[in-house]
């Protein structure tokens, strides 16, 4: 309802790139607008949610839906997911392109701790308060339906801790049938 648009990340230095501006550029045509704001490597870390808010707030005062859909590429994932659960009533949708939902999967804890401000053992340790997978519940909770394309030898972003894992977490809610899943046969 309203103006659509998209919360699209990662938004890094580079991006989009070729492929990104082409699928921006058909969102835009079809009348939806993307937005993203570049919050570095968070990896899902709180810490960047003050800047999601920030452009969400935006975005409302311009007179875009107060609902978006997420629509997270690889680590983007995390971010898209990390800031669903603490927001859930300000989604509409969201989207995965090889997401990452795991942060132990993708970065992996070494290099992620940093972004959430721990050592690595004190990351591993809080971990289930930290890592978006671990809290998707509140998403399937909150009914938020996932289109989402994922490789099935994707071996940087393993599909059967992210993707499957979360088409499993809404199975055990009894709302699977929210989550599409395309998986992709990599060849």
């Amino acid at each position: 309802p309203g103006n659509p648009w998209i919360l699209y990340g990662p938004t890094l230095r580079g991006n989009p790139d070729k492929a990104e501006s082409w699928m921006h550029r058909q969102f835009l045509a079809a009348g939806i607008a993307v937005a993203g704001v570049d919050v570095g490597e968070a990896y899902g870390s709180p810490s960047a949610h003050p800047s999601f808010d920030a452009l969400y707030a935006e975005m409302i005062k311009r007179g875009y839906s107060t609902q978006p859909v997420l629509l997270g590429r690889s680590r983007g994932g995390l971010w898209g997911s990390s800031w669903a659960i603490k927001n859930t009533d300000q989604v509409s949708a969201i989207a995965g392109i090889y997401p990452v939902y795991d942060v132990a999967t993708y970065p992996g804890l070494k290099r992620a701790a940093p972004a959430y401000g721990l050592s690595v053992e004190d990351f591993e340790k809080q971990l289930k308060e930290l890592n978006p997978i671990e809290n998707a519940v509140a998403l399937a909770e909150a009914k938020i339906p996932f289109f989402i394309i994922h490789g099935e030898l994707d071996k940087v972003v393993p599909i059967k801790e992210n993707s499957l894992r979360l088409q499993s977490i809404y199975r055990e809610k009894g709302v699977d049938h929210l989550v599409e899943l395309q998986k992709i046969s990599d060849q």
